[in-house]
């Protein structure tokens, strides 16, 4: 009889699944840890990855029904340790089945690919990745000192630079700098959102070389996300820049990891495994000993709390701080201006002053930016008559008025109706839209600007920017070279147009209605509205030339609010230390730790009732526990409540929110609910459940 070997892989299996663990394989051939196998499934065909190499056949279950792996990918080399454990501590913080994550991890073409076809893929990959680094341009004093500092230092770094200050260009010399003292290793570079994707793609790969340089996001074909991932697995590709996706490229030679505009929300994963891809950007730094920099104008106030220097009461953070307050050249940041709403005629858009100052820089030849933070025309339709609202009947929201179609859309599950022509409830012609959405305020501002010229003497050109707008491939792209030649002189948008872009012509930047964020329920509303403002200053002014007359305009009802206060001074630090204060005094993150948990069910009766079973169950099997009997005064467990957004497409949602000052008290706490949740969820009174799931660190509540 040939000799048999034990291998236990990772396939593909969600966590709230009966089978969430790792399967168990054999196989006449040895093999490697980070393998990768095809094996079966049930019924299917599946890939997976080799986890654990074991002596013998599982105990306790016979070897007739373990099953043969079928085959392997050939020509593929083993996924590296560091890989793994990256892996399997994503699976385990954040609550997810080990197989989930590793296949999320990996290109979605590779699970279908036979070893003939991955052979020809491989063929065809770029052998020279050659880097052809160019100089980059001189460094101010400030950039140069963090550079010194992220020499002599261990890191984590934060740097925290006002925008425009050139951080861009000091990731892109540390990369140099590394690149050139070994042959072999590799960057990450990591943006928030897609749209930012393109615009320094191109500065990398001027700098670097074409070949060097390989892109990974969800907007990449399958092909193309395959052969950025085989040539970065391969370690030809030298430096990989993507999305939070990216943070699980197989870079063997990893050396340097930048996490640009750290703060941004986009990192936090929203569905699936909920992982946050900055916090784990700075742990696989630490698996394969590669620097992290971690960059903002407005740093999160987790990584802020992280970083603060030592004294003699505190020992400080783990993280290194570095400063570069300036804007490079002699360029200044704009000056804030606020506008009193309460002061302008009742129902105003925009105020005299704000109109009078875009006419006179569209007059002069300079470009100005609106941001609203609302797509589509208007928030809701509305009849006087009977109340009526045009609610979605799937969703507890409304469905958004777009006029350029004439449609009702609701934003949560996809809805899409033709506008009545009367209200269905009453019959009334006269319905009307209620608030300002994007749509509406350029309409509104193509009105209010159609007497101004521009210095050649043709009227003024407007642009709006959103997900609507540029909903098709390629939209985005085309908009925005149009605002960068010149040819837009007022752009309108949502957040998308606040971060990052560098408009060299726009001088003046307006809120138009940031005041809702200031009384949200979400303890982080008034952290994501100070840095989307500041972010969005930060258009202004950034040739150097014209930044001694930019402007950032605030139109508010609370022009006497701190935030408004550190907004005017571009004052970030006492703007945290106010927001920290606060959290610590009410016990929030980073102070304290959260984890949610929520239910999905046909009703809300039924999705409360799992999550206060669940509660019930979890506290008496603790107390029964002498191991665990400590950890039930760590962790708060709240009763269930419905979500804000409480029902969405036909399904009603609850949340359950648990707490705790100590971080592994929680984790203990959340396996124990783990197996509870299997425990109650079998029970026949919670049949009307459709799915649960965890959220750690969850950035909305």
């Amino acid at each position: 009889m040939s000799a048999q070997y034990w291998f236990d892989v990772a396939v593909q299996t969600p966590a709230h699944s009966p089978v969430g663990g790792l399967l168990s394989y054999r196989s006449p051939f040895g093999m490697h840890l980070g393998q990768l196998v095809r094996v079966p499934l049930g019924r299917r065909d599946v890939l997976g990855v080799v986890w654990a190499l074991r002596d013998a056949a599982p105990p306790n279950v016979p070897e007739s029904a373990v099953r043969d792996v079928l085959g392997v990918l050939e020509g593929l080399a083993p996924l590296d340790n560091a890989w793994l454990r990256l892996v399997q501590f994503s699976a385990q913080y954040y609550q997810r089945s080990l197989g989930e994550v590793a296949l999320a991890a990996l290109p979605p073409q590779l699970r279908d690919l036979t070893s003939e076809q991955l052979a020809r893929r491989l063929k065809k990959q770029n052998a020279d990745a050659a880097v052809l680094i160019t100089p980059g341009p001189a460094l101010s004093e400030e950039q140069g000192a963090v550079l010194a500092q992220m020499a002599t230092g261990t890191g984590p770094f934060l740097l925290f630079g006002s925008t425009g200050s050139g951080k861009t260009e000091v990731y892109l010399q540390a990369v140099e700098r590394m690149l050139t003292a070994d042959p072999q290793a590799q960057a990450l570079i990591m943006v928030p959102e897609i749209n930012l994707t393109p615009q320094l793609e191109q500065r990398v790969q001027s700098r670097f070389g074409t070949h060097a340089v390989v892109s990974m996001h969800s907007g990449m074909t399958p092909a193309q996300r395959l052969k950025g991932w085989l040539a970065a697995h391969a370690g030809q590709a030298r430096i990989v820049l993507g999305t939070r996706m990216a943070v699980f490229a197989s870079m063997p030679h990893l050396k340097l990891i930048v996490v640009d505009e750290e703060h941004d929300p986009s990192y936090k994963q929203q569905e699936g495994a909920r992982y946050s891809a900055r916090d784990l950007a700075v742990y696989r730094g630490r698996l394969q000993n590669a620097t992290v920099l971690l960059a903002s104008a407005t740093p999160s106030l987790e990584s802020w709390h992280l970083s603060r220097p030592a004294n003699c009461d505190d020992p400080g953070g783990r993280y290194q701080r570095l400063l570069m307050p300036s804007r490079i050249g002699t360029g200044l940041l704009p000056k804030v201006r606020r506008v009193d709403m309460n002061k302008q005629p009742r129902r105003a858009v925009l105020s005299t002053q704000l109109v009078a100052a875009i006419q006179e820089r569209v007059e002069r030849g300079e470009q100005c930016m609106l941001l609203l933070n609302r797509r589509g025309y208007a928030p809701v339709l509305h009849c006087a008559d009977c109340g009526w609202k045009s609610e979605c009947k799937h969703c507890s929201a409304f469905r958004v008025f777009h006029k350029i179609d004439r449609t009702l859309r609701c934003h949560h599950c996809g809805l899409t109706e033709r506008v009545p022509r009367a209200c269905p409830e009453c019959g009334n012609a006269d319905i009307a839209p209620i608030g300002r959405g994007t749509e509406q305020l350029e309409e509104h501002l193509g009105e209010l600007l159609a007497h101004v010229l521009r210095p050649d003497g043709n009227p003024v050109r407007i642009a709006r920017i959103d997900a609507d707008s540029t909903r098709l491939k390629g939209a985005l792209e085309i908009q925005l070279a149009q605002v960068h030649s010149g040819e837009v002189d007022v752009l309108v948008g949502t957040q998308m147009i606040a971060k990052g872009h560098d408009f060299r012509r726009i001088t003046l930047v307006a809120a138009v209605n940031p005041d809702t964020a200031l009384f949200s329920s979400d303890f982080r509303a008034p952290e994501r509205l100070f840095a989307l403002l500041m972010q969005a200053a930060g258009r202004a002014g950034r040739d150097a030339a014209q930044s001694a007359t930019s402007e950032m305009w605030v139109q508010t009802f609370h022009p006497t609010h701190a935030l408004f206060e550190a907004l005017k001074k571009h004052d970030y630090p006492t703007f945290a230390a106010s927001e920290l204060a606060e959290r610590t005094a009410a016990d929030l993150p980073p102070i304290s730790h959260q984890a949610l948990l929520r239910a999905d069910a046909r009703t809300q009766e039924a999705a409360q009732a799992l999550l206060n079973a669940a509660r019930e169950t979890l506290q008496a099997q603790l107390m029964a526990d002498p191991n665990a009997q400590a950890l039930v005064p760590q962790v708060s467990v709240y009763p269930a409540v419905p979500m804000s957004m409480q029902r969405v497409a036909d399904v009603e949602r609850a949340q359950m929110l648990l707490e705790s000052p100590n971080r592994m008290a929680l984790q203990k706490v959340l396996w124990h609910l783990h197996d509870v949740l299997h425990q109650v969820r079998s029970q026949p009174e919670h049949k009307g459940v459709i799915r649960w799931l965890v959220d750690v660190d969850p950035q909305a509540i």
